[in-house]
């Protein structure tokens, strides 16, 4: 799965009906929420403020709105954009101001579509990252060393008492690996515990 960086605003005319197009990139429900009322405040005399969007690694808490516009040609549209570039963790709000030219079912289809991809393809989309955490203890003489090999990583925590502690965030595709070097480096001179934890 992806995600995408930041906020991002786009604006097209499809036949003098203007769409414009919010997408931004949020982690929880409650900010999908929050940032969809901010825009339905802002832009309060629009004719539709269509929304959706998904939450999760895996993209299992989704939702979108028609808000008013002909069943299923609005909001889910939109939300297959994102669907079908296997992105995540994102809010998008089409808001749609009528051009007094009906556009039909299929062409109320195409124009959000076309909205919310154009403003898609012009973010930053990035692989999601599953993190794992490690706690090794050792011995001083190799904490230089170690220091080295894990200057890439984020080291949570750090104890200097007889031996040396490290809690250590990385990414889970790299565990297996780091282990190997570690034990590899230390002459299996180390104690390394997988912590298994909720926390991302």
């Amino acid at each position: 799965m992806y995600t995408i960086e930041g906020e991002r605003v786009h604006e097209i005319v499809i036949n003098k009906s203007t769409f414009i197009s919010h997408i931004k990139h949020v982690e929880t429900v409650e900010e999908a929420k929050k940032y969809i009322e901010e825009l339905k405040n802002k832009y309060f005399d629009a004719t539709h403020n269509v929304t959706a969007y998904t939450i999760g690694k895996t993209g299992e808490y989704g939702h979108c709105s028609d808000d008013g516009e002909p069943s299923g040609t609005a909001g889910l549209p939109v939300l297959d954009v994102f669907r079908k570039n296997d992105i995540t963790n994102f809010v998008c709000v089409v808001t749609r101001y009528f051009g007094g030219i009906k556009l039909g079912a299929g062409g109320l289809v195409r124009a959000y579509s076309k909205s919310a991809s154009e403003n898609l393809h012009q973010m930053n989309i990035i692989p999601i990252i599953e993190y794992g955490y490690i706690k090794i203890t050792f011995n001083y003489p190799y904490l230089n060393e170690i220091d080295i090999m894990l200057k890439n990583y984020d080291i949570l925590e750090r104890s200097f008492t007889t031996d040396v502690a490290y809690l250590v965030k990385l990414p889970k595709a790299d565990i297996e690996i780091t282990i190997k070097k570690l034990i590899a480096l230390t002459n299996s001179l180390i104690n390394i515990q997988i912590i298994n934890t909720n926390e991302e």
